[in-house]
This record gives C-alpha cells, structure tokens and sequence, in this order.
C-alpha cells in the first residue's frame, strides 16, 4: 500500500474517487448512464463533455511545462479561435455548408498556431521569460478577438459548426471524442518517439541540451505551437457550445484551471518531469469538483473557497514532505 501511495498518480485519483462518491450519496443516480435515442446522457458523460476544453488547453499547457515555460495566453487564444471561426460562419450565404464550416476552423487554427510561434519565438528564440512572454498576448489576445468581432458578441446558427460541442459519434460526445483523440495522439507521440525525453531534457536544462546537440529552440516553439493549437480547439468547442463567440468572456480565467490541473496531476512547474494521463486526471477532478457544487448544494458565495480547501487538501496529501512529517508526528503523539 505505501509503494501504491508513492505512485505520481494515486492522490489524484484518490480525491477523483472520493468526489464521485461523494456525489453519489447526495444523488444516488449519478453514476446511472442512459442511452436516448441512440446518445450516451448522465452526470459522468457530462463531466467529460464539459471537462474536453479543459482537457485540451490543459494538454498544450503539459507540454509547454515541460520545457520549463508557461503559456498564461491560452485563454485568450480560446477567444480568438472561436471569434475568427464565428466571424467566417456568419459571412457565409450558407451557414449549413459543411465545406465553409471546415474552412472556417481551419482558419482559426491557422491563426492559434501562429499566435503559439509568437510566443515561441520570443521564448525559444529572444529568450524574454515565458510568463513575460505570454502575458503579452494574455493581454493583446482580447483586444485582437475584439477587433475580429468588431467589438460584439457574434451569433450563428450553423448545424456543422454546433456538432463539435453538441453532436454525437457512435452514441458519444464529439466532444468528448475529439479530446480522447488528441490526448491519444499527443501521447503516442511522446511514447513512441523520442519528443518526450528531449522536452524533458529541454525542462530539466536547456542549456546542457544545447550543448548536447540537442535543439532546443525549435523544440520549446513546436511545444508552443502545440499549446496554441490545443488552446483553438477548445475555443471552437466553447463557441460551439453557445453558437457564439464572446471576445471578452470566452476561456476567461481558463489558463489557471489548465494550470491547476497539470500541477495536480504531478508535472512540475520547473519542468523536466510531465505526466499527460496525470493531467487528464486534473482536468477531470476540476469539473468533477464544478459538478459536485451544484450536486450537494454549496451556496454559489463559498463556492470558490470550497473549491480552494479542496485543491489545497490535495496538493498537501501529495507533498512527500509534508507526508513525511506527519508521519514523523504520529509516532510522537501515540508515545505522549
């Protein structure tokens, strides 16, 4: 039991569990998952529908955290994707044309992976601080998304466009689908390549890399394109849901649960150390811990403070340190 403790990823999973059941009791059906009309509904099915834009933007912040850095401009990127891809939908004669619709993501992902070489550029490239870097567009980002607006909250009624939040594949969510897909890729890219030992060799010490003939530079600008491209997805998915882009409020403060999910799940901020299943378990324990506020009735003016004692509970449970010292403290209570 002490070796299974040790495991990067048992804590997590422990407060995951401890959650579900928790909601359990308040609702007995909430582990119930029914099949209506040939789609998979319940409380578990929407916890992975609303936790797949976490999941992703938490993905692309993996990534950038493992060679050391900090994207804080993923929010904002979250706006300007779903902004440029409305802004085209609502150009066009027909918003049902699935060919406009596919132009028009494709445009606004173009867009995030320009906007994440931006930042890798003047990380990999200028050598300006990660979090000085990406504060830049964190703050530049909303004003671009307004420009792209014109300053108003855009609104289409595009079928396509609305599968990517709302339709189904095989009875499950597409976006669900979508998040399981790109977590898989990002996953056997790093598993089965070498990607992964160099970013963490990038995050432990980019100068020794690159004394070791290993190019860092380009590998902190595909770690920051990466993140951007992750961060656009889940801007499509967030506007897709409401069939509108917002400049000012989409993916607002998103960057911090993204944050807060890839540190629960045991990457390092200092880099060099990175865990993706770790993170999808992060990502999942946020909107597990959303979805229990609603469940047990928390009044909505603790909400944040709950929210609070319970990361603080767990990242304390997960600190060897602080493990240790309790369990040095126990013996000398039982001898007093």
């Amino acid at each position: 039991m002490t070796n299974l403790m040790k495991q990067r990823l048992f804590w997590p999973v422990a407060m995951l569990a401890l959650l579900l059941i928790g909601n359990l009791i308040f609702e007995p059906g909430f582990f119930s998952v029914e099949l209506r009309d040939g789609h998979l509904f319940g409380s578990l099915i929407d916890i992975l529908r609303q936790g797949s834009p976490l999941m992703l933007v938490a993905l692309g912040m993996t990534l950038v955290i493992a060679t050391g850095g900090i994207d804080l401009s993923v929010g904002a990127v979250v706006a300007i994707s779903g902004a440029l891809a409305c802004q085209q939908i609502a150009g066009l004669d027909d918003q049902g044309a699935v060919g406009g619709v596919l132009v028009a993501v494709a445009l606004a992902l173009l867009l995030c992976a320009g906007l994440g070489l931006w930042n890798g550029f003047l990380v990999g490239v200028v050598g300006i601080q990660p979090i000085i870097a990406t504060l830049i567009l964190m703050v530049a980002g909303r004003g671009v998304a307004q420009l792209i607006t014109d300053g108003q909250i855009i609104n289409v009624n595009s079928p396509p466009y609305k599968t990517i939040a709302a339709g189904f594949l095989a009875s499950i969510p597409v976006p669900v689908i979508i998040a399981a897909a790109l977590v898989a890729a990002v996953a056997l890219v790093i598993r089965r390549s070498a990607f992964g030992m160099l970013l963490e060799s990038v995050g432990g010490n980019a100068g020794a890399s690159r004394l070791a003939g290993i190019r860092s530079r380009r590998l902190i600008i595909i770690a920051y394109v990466a993140c951007a491209v992750c961060a656009g997805v889940a801007g499509l998915m967030v506007s897709s849901t409401v069939s509108s882009a917002d400049g000012n409020n989409a993916g607002l403060l998103i960057e911090l649960d993204a944050i807060l999910a890839v540190v629960i799940g045991g990457t390092s901020l200092l880099g060099g150390r990175f865990s993706i299943a770790g993170t999808v378990v992060g990502a999942l324990l946020i909107k597990t811990l959303d979805t229990t506020v609603y469940t047990i009735g928390i009044p909505p003016e603790v909400t944040l403070l709950f929210k609070a004692v319970v990361v603080v509970v767990l990242c304390l449970v997960q600190s060897p340190a602080f493990r240790a010292r309790l369990s040095r403290r126990q013996p000398a209570e039982v001898s007093a």
